[in-house]
């Protein structure tokens, strides 16, 4: 019921925010690979709360339990079964937003589907859920950077009206890592941090964008017409918490160019292998890798748990005030980024083992 994601790569994700715990269970990981616990722990790290002064300071370590699929330090091919568990959960926090729906959230239509919901932190639509897509997501990236030497680095690109200046060809994972924010333009970097400090302070919160770029990704994955790359890069990050926006490549901004001036001309490098001089698709055309970097941008909307009054109604649809408690994000941009590598990966992951089982066996 829509907790599924991928057609031979597939992660199942489980748990509530303020359950026993969140996790993942993978099916379709050859077998065989070399993974651990502190592997995938490096990437919920990142992903973590309380990791800064700019995140909500929620106390939880994420350590993550592997409870199958893996045998003396490798894959068997058999479902992995990944779990981490709730610690630091103030379910008494969320008592008053039992009977008011929060503006912007998903209490209402939760409850317009399944007519129950689990109110405290959210429950399935938390993103605390996204815990399960990350440990999935570090597999996927070791299993893409051990077949094809794939690398994907997502970074904050911009936070409200403060737009860093990266170039997606040469950022490094160090000077993503280099700050609380993980934007890579440091000046930028900094007037980012004040900026959300302040919109914190005041009980409000802010969005951005944030870019990934995968390199050296192999020619040739996708499917044409329904399962295009693009088509499902925008399906996996589109499914994150807060996300409102996609783009790949020139995005929106192709629009105000001409054929000529948007088409990416062929040549053929010095190795004999045919390139593209400029690279407007992004890494895709006719929704299929061509060699090139792939690089997209995902916008989040501010987070919609805010400390400042707000008009909205209960349960039974009486007009009232919310002021929400709890910790809360003043903005989720940092902590996004690796949720966007992650489904990033899974989709790079199942396209191509998808790719080498339909065109890897004649």
């Amino acid at each position: 019921m829509g907790n599924t994601f991928g057609q031979l790569f597939r992660v199942t994700s489980f748990g509530e925010s303020h359950g026993g715990g969140v996790g993942v269970v993978v099916d379709g990981c050859p077998p065989r690979l070399e993974i651990s616990a502190e592997e995938i722990q490096v990437d919920l790290d990142r992903r973590r709360p309380g990791q800064s002064k700019i995140t909500t300071p929620r106390k939880e370590l994420d350590t993550c339990e592997i409870l199958s699929g893996v045998f003396e330090g490798k894959t068997l091919g058999t479902p992995i079964a990944i779990l981490v568990r709730n610690k630091d959960a103030r379910s008494q926090d969320y008592d008053e937003m039992a009977q008011k729906y929060r503006p912007s959230h998903a209490d209402a239509t939760y409850d317009a589907k399944y007519g129950i919901r689990n109110w405290q932190g959210g429950g399935r639509s938390s993103a605390r859920e996204t815990i399960g897509r990350v440990a999935a997501g570090a597999i996927a990236k070791k299993i893409l950077r051990q077949v094809a030497g794939v690398e994907i680095i997502g970074y904050v690109n911009r936070i409200k009206d403060l737009e860093g200046v990266v170039d997606p060809d040469t950022v490094t994972l160090e000077q993503v890592e280099s700050n609380i924010v993980r934007c890579p333009d440091q000046d930028c970097a900094e007037r980012m941090i004040d900026l959300i400090e302040q919109i914190g302070r005041s009980g409000d919160s802010i969005g951005g964008v944030v870019e990934c770029v995968a390199r050296n990704v192999p020619k040739g994955l996708g499917m044409p017409v329904f399962d295009k790359l693009e088509a499902d890069l925008a399906k996996g990050v589109m499914s994150l918490p807060a996300s409102k926006g996609f783009e790949i490549g020139s995005g929106f901004a192709g629009t105000l160019m001409t054929g000529s001036e948007h088409n990416d001309e062929f040549y053929t490098d010095e190795d004999g292998q045919i390139r593209t001089r400029t690279n407007r698709s992004g890494g895709t055309q006719g929704g299929i890798s061509n060699g090139e970097n792939i690089i997209l941008r995902v916008a989040f909307k501010p987070t919609a748990t805010i400390r400042k009054e707000q008009h909205t109604v209960t349960t039974d649809g009486e007009e009232t005030v919310l002021a929400a408690k709890g910790r809360h994000d003043p903005c989720v941009l940092p902590r996004a980024v690796p949720m966007v590598e992650a489904m990033v990966a899974l989709v790079l992951c199942d396209h191509l083992l998808r790719q080498q089982g339909q065109c890897g066996v004649l």
